[in-house]
């Protein structure tokens, strides 16, 4: 009598192999995950999804959207399954046109204009001016400005989109905080944008892209450190 076999389902989610086998489905993981219950979900049925082959349906799935990637779950996790990575993994095989919300948009307008929000690089710069002549002004920080592309600077700033579009006040916190401690610093005037959604979205190429960048800023400018205030 031939002996019985099983095939195993394959899995692009699986991040090891064995994790069929080491996952006790002991709940842990949704224990502490804040989403929990949402659509009838929790990180413990993802790595069961994940383990028994059934990719497409949690990747067209709303989950590894509303995780947050906090981490708790596979902080608590007692065999240590990677669960970040299976759900990032998860959305990176999902279809570019299909990612939810502005995030695939962002990083398209990111890798044609060098911000998410796609600010023109004059618009930024009159912005930074003119915030500059408030803090000198107004602000009580004599020859006060925002240096732009200088070489030699310590530190390299970067810039999430959001601010100089709808809350530009808040660049200047940090701007004091330069101010008071006489630091050198500068931020680029092109492709300055500080949020990777390429990191958030899956998108590994276009992550690398605008990480490298950012890299290029600090070579051109041979800055020492790296400002990411998001």
């Amino acid at each position: 009598m031939e002996p019985l076999t099983i095939n195993r389902k394959e899995s692009r989610l699986r991040v090891a192999p064995e994790w069929a086998d080491v996952c006790f489905t002991c709940g842990t993981c949704a224990g502490g995950c804040p989403i929990t219950g949402i659509d009838g979900m929790d990180p413990r049925k993802a790595v069961r999804m994940a383990a028994l082959g059934l990719d497409q349906e949690l990747i067209d799935s709303r989950f590894p959207w509303i995780c947050t990637l906090c981490g708790r779950c596979e902080y608590a996790c007692p065999q240590g399954v990677e669960i970040l990575k299976m759900l990032r993994r998860a959305r990176g095989l999902r279809e570019r046109d299909k990612v939810p919300g502005p995030i695939h948009k962002g990083v398209v307008m990111d890798l044609e204009r060098g911000n998410n929000l796609g600010i023109p690089k004059d618009d930024f710069l009159f912005l930074l001016a003119d915030l500059s002549k408030e803090m000198d002004e107004d602000d009580g920080l004599p020859g006060f400005y925002a240096p732009v592309d200088k070489k030699g600077a310590n530190i390299l700033v970067t810039v999430n989109s959001k601010e100089p579009f709808g809350e530009p006040d808040d660049m200047k916190f940090w701007w004091k905080i330069f101010y008071a401690a006489r630091e050198d610093w500068t931020v680029p005037s092109e492709q300055w944008e500080g949020v990777n959604w390429g990191l958030f979205s899956g998108d590994d190429e276009s992550m690398k892209t605008l990480v490298g960048r950012i890299v290029e800023h600090l070579e051109r400018l041979e800055c020492k450190t790296l400002l990411l205030p998001e």
